[in-house]
């Protein structure tokens, strides 16, 4: 399978602290792999996807996403490259919550010329995202802070897949659903990731999850930095 991110001898200190939160020698993820990485709150999980989605820049070490060294861009330079690869379904989702749930998917095209000609007709591409994710056309008028947290959830979702980036990031996004629905949530992910074409991070401490993935890691061995706050 052909690589799509490697992260090398990465560490990340937050400001202020003594020492790392996140210490990882190697992780590598492949074009369309789906990578469940699991471990318990505080063990660096949601850094290490803010790291890797370019909120954070490490302090040292590399971070290879299809040749290029995201460590090495200044800030500007990942917003665009997040902006045109990376799609974000954030643990509090972070809908804008006056904007309807067809604003709400159509906004990365809006940061990315590139995401916004892969998706072809924006509209009509986020009809069809939020159709897929099991959103009756009754509610994509509504403002998203009117939705359910299960519905809030799927709209994040369509969002971050809309105009195929090459990687998802998901940060706990089951953490607020029972069971069937965390189930039901999977069923739809997945179906849409591998109809991008797209590969997937998927964090969470629920390692009952972690048998629906091709891969499964756990941030407690990846990290010699150990526990953070």
């Amino acid at each position: 399978m052909t690589e799509l991110l490697n992260v090398d001898q990465l560490q990340f200190t937050w400001p202020g602290d003594a020492r790392p939160v996140l210490a990882v020698e190697s992780l590598t993820l492949a074009e369309g792999e789906k990578v469940f990485l699991y471990g318990p709150s505080g063990s660096g999980k949601s850094t290490l996807l803010a790291v890797i989605g370019g909120l954070v820049r490490p302090g040292a070490g590399h971070l290879f996403f299809r040749g290029q060294d995201l460590a090495a861009m200044r800030g500007s330079q990942r917003d665009r490259f997040r902006a045109e690869h990376l799609g974000v379904i954030f643990q509090q989702f972070n809908l804008l919550p006056w904007l309807d749930l067809h604003a709400n998917v159509m906004l990365p095209c809006r940061f990315s010329r590139a995401r916004a000609r892969r998706a072809g007709n924006v509209r009509s591409a986020a009809k069809q995202l939020l159709q897929a994710m099991d959103l009756d056309p009754s509610l994509w008028s509504r403002r998203a802070d009117r939705l359910s947290v299960g519905q809030q959830q799927r709209v994040a979702a369509a969002r971050a897949l809309i105009g195929r980036p090459a990687l998802i990031l998901a940060d706990e996004p089951t953490s607020a659903l029972d069971s069937d629905r965390r189930q039901a949530f999977l069923e739809l992910l997945f179906a849409q990731v591998e109809a991008a074409g797209s590969s997937l991070l998927f964090v969470s401490h629920d390692r009952d999850l972690a048998r629906r993935f091709d891969r499964a890691i756990d941030l407690t061995e990846l990290n010699t930095a150990g526990f953070s706050a």
